[in-house]
């Protein structure tokens, strides 16, 4: 990205949902954008987006130097806590590295420690949100299996977006995340957490006293993030709701079947058409919960993760003010104060460079951020269209099958009485 002209365009890219009306999110509306209708089979524009997909991913499998999964999560209980451990799995073709495959046990604190080091030696790198140290709300228990394998999938796609980065893949910490059989001896290297708490509350209050003169290409840059971080906190949250309407509605099916085939035991001329029903709603009632399940364990997490991701450029972007607002603090001081000027001059100049420095990390990794975020996104979107397509279609099946089945009885019940 380079200048404002980039920037401003990435607004044309907002998710357009206004938080009032956050439940009037879809449209009985089945023209395009260019006036023209839907596909006659919208699967196979699905498919065609799938293949696109299919081809970045084979040119990325064919690129990629690290190849990292996190498996086989494991409950540990102490006198002091109860926690998870996880398995992390390495393979790399990296020369710096001594082994091409490693395996370690990393448990939640230690990939905390690993983005809290990245973050102190990248502060205007955008680095992938870790998921909550506790379930979000509308989620399951924590330690529940369900919240257990959904952290699982949201550590494995952390690591992964960290070995992806030109940058953050070569730090020397996320090495040692990967390789170190113990942590214990490098969490005592670096600052404290007082240390960091510090530094944090003083990048707030530099960031609150606003600046002079920041670039429009960031304010611009500023004003997206708010925008998409209350667009995707209205459809997170609109997704949690329907997902809880939908387990609703699942429970009152899985009532509602049962009483159909009580119901057959004494109806003996209505008994095929009461069990017809019962079963009808059974397998809708399976199909339903497939249908959730997809919609909690991949288009909720998809959405969430960005929901994070929101708060994380935010928190950049204030780091990225910091830096100037050090830089302009000191060049005042430096055209006021008559004693010290070469002293003054040369932090001046070191600051001047490190603002460079940081604007330019901030523009190549909001690019790549921005490309990734659509990418993700678009995938979420589709696949659940997809699956929301079959759902109906199966849904449908059920119940015209049984309308079939019933009118072949009507008309056979019909031919014997004109017999008679």
């Amino acid at each position: 990205m380079s200048g404002q002209g980039d920037s401003a365009g990435f607004t044309g890219h907002m998710l357009d949902l206004d938080e009032d009306d956050d439940l009037e999110v879809f449209t009985k509306n089945t023209s395009l954008a260019d006036g023209s209708s839907l596909p006659n089979s919208p699967g196979s524009m699905v498919n065609q987006y799938r293949l696109e997909d299919e081809d970045e991913g084979l040119q990325a499998v064919h690129t990629k130097d690290f190849f990292i999964t996190v498996s086989n999560p494991e409950s540990h209980v102490t006198a002091v806590e109860t926690f998870i451990t996880y398995k992390v799995v390495t393979r790399t073709t990296r020369s710096d590295f001594d082994s091409s495959e490693y395996e370690v046990s990393r448990r939640y604190q230690d990939f905390l420690w690993l983005r809290s080091r990245l973050e102190e030696n990248h502060p205007t790198l955008i680095i992938h949100p870790l998921p909550e140290k506790f379930v979000m709300k509308g989620m399951v228990e924590r330690f529940n299996e369900s919240f257990i394998e959904t952290r699982r999938k949201a550590l494995h796609r952390f690591l992964n977006k960290i070995s992806e980065h030109p940058v953050l893949s070569h730090s020397e910490h996320l090495k040692v995340f990967l390789t170190a059989e113990e942590l214990a001896p490098h969490k005592k290297q670096g600052p404290g957490f007082l240390s960091r708490m510090g530094e944090t509350m003083r990048s707030v209050a530099n960031s609150v006293r606003g600046l002079k003169t920041r670039p429009g290409e960031f304010t611009v840059m500023q004003e997206y993030v708010e925008d998409f971080s209350n667009k995707m906190i209205s459809v997170d949250k609109v997704t949690q709701r329907i997902i809880k309407e939908q387990k609703e509605y699942l429970d009152e099916l899985k009532q509602y079947g049962p009483t159909y085939t009580q119901w057959a035991e004494s109806e003996d001329e209505l008994a095929d058409s009461l069990r017809g029903v019962a079963n009808c709603v059974e397998q809708c009632s399976q199909e339903t919960e497939e249908q959730i399940s997809h919609l909690s364990e991949v288009l909720l997490p998809t959405l969430h993760d960005y929901v994070l991701c929101a708060e994380t450029l935010k928190t950049v972007m204030r780091r990225r003010d910091k830096i100037q607002a050090d830089f302009e603090t000191k060049n005042e001081a430096l055209l006021s104060r008559k004693d010290d000027q070469e002293a003054l001059q040369e932090e001046v100049n070191a600051l001047a460079d490190r603002i460079e420095l940081a604007d330019n990390a901030l523009r190549g990794d909001w690019k790549r951020w921005h490309s990734g975020m659509r990418s993700d996104l678009r995938s979420a979107f589709l696949t659940t269209a997809e699956k929301n397509m079959k759902y109906y279609e199966k849904c449908s099946a059920v119940w015209e099958s049984f309308l079939l089945t019933q009118r072949a009885e009507t008309c056979q019940q019909k031919d014997g009485d004109d017999g008679s």
